[in-house]
């Protein structure tokens, strides 16, 4: 008898075989050796079974037959993947012993136990638990594999967290759809995720924008100039400014305090994956799903990382001479050779804490490169490898040192403060300067701390001026007040969630942490895992609750109502970010042995059937508030999309009960169209109440679609989008309202006038919006 060997992937099993048994006959769906069989999972070849198969009544969704709460939960069969479990069960009858091979995580341990489960297999198991796919790592594995029964309490996590998705999308969707008589999506990671998004623009539409006067100074002591920052209460009066302009101009002052302070800038932690994703949106505006995508393509196809679904940013003790060894390989890199030549290997030891910290790794230490050398990467590839090995490498240099000179300076009883950042030794930041990237380095660390709270609040910051060049001033010898500028400012209102900043709320479940330490102790309440955190928002856009507009993520009306309804209805537990991660936390401590699945399941139940309570007293939804009397958005791949929801809602119903089921168990809903009492569906009720014939700008410049411009709430769209035009120009554009006239000019000539912009750092330019593609609608910008 020989021992059977599963992967989660056939990618990933035939990597193991190369190792284990170099020499395995290829049998198409399993390769076979003298020892082991290696086959493979294909993914979830099992899933929890709809409830149609509990009882023939739930083939019809009827909110009266609600909550939907089984003894015992009934498994069924992938239907396109049935013949690789049939495989899998004819090996296992010629096998005396299995390996558990599957993605080393909560999500792996779940897809192998429900094999076992459903083919009642008995034999006795062994856990592979690996980080990276080389065959050193994968040789090692085999020679350490532990009893899975040491894993029980993590498949107990992954079982209850299958279940309790399935009884809250299940119930929660049906419920909602059915009162409501509209396809909405109810999940327990999902819906409190939609809140936060909605939160947020509901705080954006509610922000009244004041005006203020920031006041500069220029001074100069020989030959050293500085800038000053005007210290006072805020100043919303422009006569008043001008004032202390006039006041101060031209006359000398005094340095009323001068501090100079010695300061280390260290590198940025490791990656997990929820921060790669955060910066890859940042750097590369790749989606969240994009970066797992790629990243799970350099791990398992080209073996060039570590196991990247990982949340730790750290390392173990025995990973130190691994790291070691990993910067010895790329010494012969043509890209980053010159970077290993001044490594310091001694600065990555047990004793570095911002590098080895076993405490805060589980499961996977954090992200790094692998001893293979990469090849053929695609070019996406390349810049999350590139990311990869810059922060790994990072970590064998020194600190960046600086001296921070803080002044306070004062003429005429004004005082002006005045911070210059001065750097002494770049340290680990020279990894970046062939990229740009001292200020790449800097922007990277803003963005991780960069405050999202959503208050509205616009504080005024000292405008650190960097240099590299010698800064002194003589406390005791006067200044001279050369110049003064007034700027006038405008507060500004939180900014929309990207795929970046929503990873980050998400990851510390809705809380504005800026604490590093308190973060990491909240990501395990986090809404999600760094594993699903992707797919959950890949799920949002699919079942039309939020669209893109360039980077920023926009609920639809459709996403809109479902919160308010869910609110409305009197359950804001479910909407709830901060208790969903209470939820994820217990799941973490049930993986540890530290709480009871039990219980934790018993509480969702109790949920559940709350949610069906109560949304039984609710009134339903008014029959127009689903409307969509909106221009078409362009989808992700030219696709005609509304602008405010998809039309994916109307054509779901025509979906099979099976898929309608399967999905709401994942908290998406999908409307199966034998719903009692539902006479329309999503479809049909948008066909019956059209919009109103706006008034148009101007013709659409599609070459031959030959519909009209007009405004619709969100943007400027095509009269012919429900026939196919995706042209759409959005009314919030590079942080400024279009209106009919500059979207005129745009379609008619293919630019805007001059118009008046501020960037990121407060300062005023000219620039022309230019109208990038007529077939789409995109624009750019360009300064004058």
């Amino acid at each position: 008898m020989k021992t059977l060997v599963i992967a989660e992937k056939p990618d990933m099993g035939r990597n193991i075989a190369a190792v284990i048994e170099p020499k395995a006959q290829n049998k198409r769906s399993y390769l076979e050796g003298e020892n082991y069989i290696i086959t493979w999972a294909i993914g979830h070849l099992i899933g929890l079974a709809e409830p149609d198969l509990y009882d023939e009544k739930y083939k019809k969704w009827r909110f009266g037959d609600l909550p939907i709460i089984p003894d015992t939960f009934k498994l069924l069969p992938n239907p396109r993947t049935k013949d690789q479990l049939h495989v899998i069960k004819e090996l296992a009858q010629r096998s005396d012993a299995l390996v558990n091979a599957c993605d080393a995580g909560r999500e792996g341990q779940h897809i192998f136990s429900l094999i076992v489960r459903h083919l009642h297999l008995q034999q006795p198991v062994k856990r592979l638990w690996i980080s990276d796919l080389t065959a050193e790592t994968i040789r090692k594995g085999f020679d350490q594999l532990k009893d899975n029964i040491e894993y029980d309490n993590l498949t107990r996590a992954a079982r209850a967290r299958s279940e309790a998705d399935w009884l809250i999308g299940m119930n929660g969707s049906r419920a909602f759809t059915t009162k409501h008589n509209e396809l909405l999506s109810v999940g327990r990671v999902q819906t409190p995720v939609l809140a936060l998004i909605y939160d947020r623009q509901k705080q954006i539409e509610a922000f009244d924008s004041l005006k203020f006067y920031d006041i500069t100074g220029l001074f100069s002591q020989q030959a050293t100039s500085y800038k000053g920052i005007w210290q006072g209460e805020r100043l919303t009066d422009p006569e008043k400014a001008e004032a202390i302009a006039v006041k101060v101009k031209g006359k000398p002052g005094v340095i009323a305090s001068y501090e100079v302070k010695d300061t280390k800038e260290y590198p940025f932690k490791l990656y997990d994956l929820t921060l790669l994703q955060r910066e890859a949106n940042g750097k590369f505006s790749f989606s969240a799903k994009k970066t797992l995508d790629v990243a799970q393509a350099l791990y398992e196809k080209h073996k060039v990382i570590s196991y990247p679904r990982t949340n730790s940013n750290y390392v173990n003790d025995q990973n130190i001479p691994e790291m070691h060894k990993i910067l010895d390989s790329l010494r012969s890199s043509t890209d980053y050779g010159d970077f290993v030549k001044d490594a310091n290997k001694r600065l990555v030891s047990t004793n570095n804490k911002n590098v080895c910290n076993p405490a805060k790794v589980e499961d996977h230490h954090a992200i790094m490169p692998t001893m293979k050398k990469p090849q053929g990467l695609s070019p996406d590839e390349k810049k999350l490898y590139d990311l990869i090995v810059r922060r790994f490498l990072s970590h064998f240099y020194p600190a960046a040192e600086y001296k921070v000179h803080t002044v306070m300076t004062e003429v005429e009883k004004e005082s002006f403060r005045t911070t210059v950042k001065q750097l002494l030794s770049l340290g680990w930041k020279v990894i970046y300067n062939d990229t740009n990237s001292a200020k790449s380095a800097k922007d990277s660390g803003s963005k991780d701390n960069a405050k999202e709270d959503g208050s509205g609040s616009q504080e005024r910051e000292d405008e650190e001026q960097e240099t590299d060049a010698p800064f002194e001033l003589d406390a005791t010898q006067p200044v001279m007040c050369n110049d003064v500028e007034v700027k006038a400012k405008e507060t500004q209102p939180p900014k929309h969630y990207t795929e970046g900043t929503l990873l980050k709320a998400m990851e510390s479940a809705g809380k504005q942490i800026e604490d590093e330490e308190l973060r990491d102790a909240m990501k395990d309440s986090g809404l999600g895992t760094p594993a699903t955190r992707a797919a959950t928002i890949e799920r949002l856009k699919q079942v039309g609750y939020v669209d893109m507009q360039g980077k920023r993520i926009m609920v639809t009306p459709k996403g809109r109502m479902a919160i308010e309804l869910i609110r409305g209805a009197g359950v804001e537990l479910l909407t709830s970010p901060e208790m969903t991660g209470h939820w994820e936390r217990r799941l973490t401590e049930i993986s540890r042995g530290q709480a009871s699945a039990d219980a934790f399941m018993g509480n969702v139940k109790k949920f559940t059937c709350q949610i069906i309570e109560k949304v039984n007293h609710q009134r339903p939804a008014a029959k127009n508030a689903f409307a969509k009397p909106e221009p078409p958005a362009k989808g992700a791949k030219g696709k005609s999309k509304s602008a405010t929801d998809t039309e994916e809602d109307g054509n779901s119903a025509a979906k099979s009960r099976k898929t309608s089921s399967a999905a709401a168990s994942r908290g998406v809903a999908v409307k199966s169209a034998s719903v009692a009492g539902t006479s329309k569906t999503a479809a049909a009720t948008a066909a019956a109440s059209p919009p109103a014939q706006p008034n148009t700008i101007c013709s659409c410049p599609r070459a031959g679609c030959g519909g009209h411009v007009f405004m619709g709430r969100k943007g400027y769209g095509c009269s012919n989008f429900r026939t196919g035009c995706g042209f759409v120009i959005w009314k919030e554009s590079f942080d400024r309202t279009l209106t009919d006239v500059m979207v005129r000019s745009l379609i008619q000539k293919g630019k805007t006038g001059k118009l008046k912009f501020t960037s990121s750092a407060g300062e005023p330019y000219e620039g022309i919006i230019l109208l990038k593609n007529a077939e789409t609608g995109e624009l750019s910008l360009e300064r004058v």
